[in-house]
């Protein structure tokens, strides 16, 4: 069992032992570590991440990145298979409010037969969360990003559509997700490590 899931098996976890160990570990390794969670570990951590570090939009992108930079954030999500992902962020160009846009990099096959998943994060009506809202799509992408496309079509209909996650922080570089559709929570969830060198 890897330090995290350890650290995850209590019933209330110690979130300053998380988030140490979580610090102290390298890129490769803190990717590694978040991608040994599974359905319960995610699940437990989102709920003791509640209220515990407040997370922004500089967080998920610093200010110092200029628009249409991406900050890709390695990801695995809860679903038995094909769980393994990144969540793609950018700065948008001048005139937008304080939000970012961003899609889901899952791979080709699923990319084409699902869709791309865009989004718009925005801080949400919680303090200290943000939420990625597939209700929205950006206007423009990054020319090397995929062609944008509603989250209706498709696949995508039945994965993206109508959907919004909550992201809650837990280290400077790790994020931890809940997904809900028509406001109500989901038994989906996820977690994100920042690549800081993407």
């Amino acid at each position: 069992m890897g330090r995290l899931r350890e650290l995850l098996s209590e019933n209330t976890p110690d979130m300053a032992a998380v988030t140490s160990h979580l610090d102290s570990l390298d890129s490769t390794a803190r990717v590694a570590e978040v991608r040994t969670l599974g359905r319960r570990q995610q699940a437990r951590l989102f709920e003791a991440a509640k209220g515990y570090k407040p997370v922004t939009l500089n967080d998920i992108v610093s200010s110092d990145r200029g628009a249409m930079h991406e900050v890709v954030h390695h990801g695995k999500n809860s679903l038995p298979l094909f769980n393994r992902f990144a969540k793609v962020f950018m700065r948008p160009t001048a005139g937008s409010g304080p939000e970012l846009w961003g899609y889901n990099r899952t791979g080709t096959f699923i990319e084409t037969v699902v869709g791309p998943g865009y989004f718009v994060a925005y801080p949400f009506e919680v303090d200290g969360e943000v939420l990625v809202d597939y209700l929205r799509v950006p206007p423009e992408r990054p020319e090397h990003w995929p062609a944008i496309l509603p989250n209706s079509a498709r696949l995508s209909r039945f994965v993206y559509n109508g959907t919004q996650d909550i992201l809650r922080g837990v280290s400077e570089h790790v994020t931890i997700g809940r997904a809900m559709k028509g406001g109500k929570p989901m038994s989906a969830w996820f977690v994100l490590c920042r690549d800081d060198e993407s």
